[in-house]
């Protein structure tokens, strides 16, 4: 028999956690976290990572695997994922996945497009013209070759618009049409998802009260330590929300009230493209 999972999805700041968090207690399960900057040593104020007293009171898997340069991509995620799943059946507890993180998902309960692996000058290379050029530039080529994936793709979405362009450059075959012939057909769970959704109006306030949390908790002071210990402004987990916004405001001068207002712009319009992500899902 596949193993069973239960999941529980959705935006940003609608509930997931503390949802999960309870019917772990009630249900005697334990937590995988669906999320690609929890994985993080260091990211913890911006990332929402589970408290201290969260993860004494149920296990919490997948955080705290990774140092900030260390590659983490969707299939080190089902790999690890899978892992920790396996050790929670054998114990007789019951996997509950939690997180926003929908490509993640995806690979987890579907399988994996039968794309090429990471080529870190190609990469580096792309990074560089967006920094020169703009994102916008980088989607524009893309949407020459592969305008189903572009047309999918938020402009500052850097991460996912260089992967793109990588697949096509190193393959000469469009990520879509590589996604298509896959099919996303792989079911190696029996999974009930269910995927939380709020009023607008009540997400979006609850998306400023976590950003002002969040500032209030220090997440400037985390940033500037990260920043002093070395971790470039430039890397993967350092270009989420809010990191990268605070980023702006330590190297760049942009105004602390700017900040906060920008970290929660992004947030909200973050949401808005996961739950047309889930729902299409």
């Amino acid at each position: 028999m596949k193993q069973r999972l239960l999941v529980i999805t959705g935006p940003t700041a609608c509930g997931k956690s503390a949802l999960a968090l309870e019917l772990a207690k009630q249900l005697d399960g334990e937590i995988v976290c669906v999320d690609s900057l929890t994985v993080y040593r260091g990211f913890d104020i911006g990332s929402a990572k589970p408290t201290i007293e969260q993860r004494s009171a149920v296990p919490h898997h997948l955080l705290d695997i990774c140092d900030p340069l260390q590659p983490f991509t969707a299939a080190d995620f089902r790999q690890a994922a899978t892992t920790a799943i396996d050790d929670i059946t054998r114990r007789g507890k019951r996997p509950i996945l939690a997180g926003g993180t929908g490509l993640y998902l995806r690979t987890l309960l579907r399988g994996l497009t039968d794309a090429p692996g990471e080529d870190p000058l190609l990469r580096q290379t792309l990074r560089q013209r967006a920094e020169q050029e703009g994102p916008a530039a980088l989607l524009a080529e893309l949407r020459g070759v592969d305008p189903a994936t572009a047309d999918r793709l938020h402009p500052n979405n850097l991460p996912r618009i260089i992967r793109a362009l990588e697949v096509f450059r190193v393959t000469g075959i469009p990520l879509s049409q590589l996604q298509a012939a896959h099919g996303f057909s792989d079911r190696p769970f029996e999974a009930l998802q269910f995927c939380l959704e709020r009023p607008r109006e009540q997400l979006y306030r609850a998306i400023e009260q976590r950003v002002d949390a969040m500032l209030t908790e220090g997440l400037v002071a985390e940033v500037q330590q990260l920043l002093e210990a070395g971790v470039p402004a430039d890397c993967k987990p350092m270009q989420a929300i809010g990191y990268k916004e605070v980023t702006a405001h330590l190297c760049n001068g942009l105004d602390l009230e700017q900040m906060a207002a920008l970290i929660a712009q992004n947030t909200r319009r973050f949401a808005k493209r996961q739950l047309t992500w889930f729902r299409a899902e």
